[in-house]
């Protein structure tokens, strides 16, 4: 074997070792991106689940005020949406 042989197999070594590099360094960025996103995404959240917190607290206020009773409703509701979802199921 010459030495123009393991030369050129020392820079195939190197090149792919460059390109593995770069490779690494892009899926670096992207995982820096995606947890950027994902902390946007759970500041937003927990945004608005505060906010819906603050609409039911008024909600349930306003119903007590008229003699709404909220569990009821809340109660007729879902039962809806179960035979709603069963309906589409069996569909």
């Amino acid at each position: 074997m010459g030495l123009g042989s393991t030369a050129k197999k020392i820079q195939k070594v190197a090149d792919i070792a460059e390109d593995l590099y770069k490779k690494v360094n892009e899926l670096k960025t992207q995982l820096e991106d995606l947890r950027s996103t994902v902390d946007e995404t759970n500041t937003r959240v927990d945004g608005m689940e505060q906010e819906l917190a603050e609409q039911r607290a008024l909600i349930e206020a306003l119903a007590e005020e008229r003699g709404v009773d909220t569990e009821a409703v809340v109660a007729e509701v879902a039962a809806d949406t179960d035979t709603d979802t069963a309906e589409a199921i069996s569909e």
